[in-house]
């Protein structure tokens, strides 16, 4: 799971390290501990980060399911939300102007 950002302060950049995942997306993680930080998909440079970093409270909620068509079989969320498949996410990246080297 994932919080959006757009904008953020980062503390403590000597211990991170990061990898371009594809040509269009970068991973980031804990250098120490191996912790999953975030994803940034680099065409928009839009952040997604690991939700298990903050203290969200009970207020949050699922926004969407991303990539549903590719989830292993094993779980379910209860929350009713859209779930996209990865071509339908694809797609929309591409008509916001996204290109994506095969």
């Amino acid at each position: 799971m994932g919080v959006s950002g757009a904008s953020f302060n980062l503390s403590g950049a000597d211990h991170v390290t990061s990898y371009a995942s594809s040509d269009w997306a970068e991973r980031a993680f804990c250098k120490t501990c191996g912790t999953n930080l975030w994803y940034r998909f680099v065409p928009s440079d839009h952040y997604s980060f690991a939700a298990g970093l903050f203290d969200l409270g009970k207020s949050a909620e699922i926004e969407q399911q991303i990539f549903a068509d590719e989830k292993p079989a094993f779980y379910d969320f209860a929350q009713n939300t859209p779930m996209k498949t990865g071509a339908e996410i694809i797609a929309e990246a591409i008509a916001a102007g996204h290109t994506f080297d095969d």
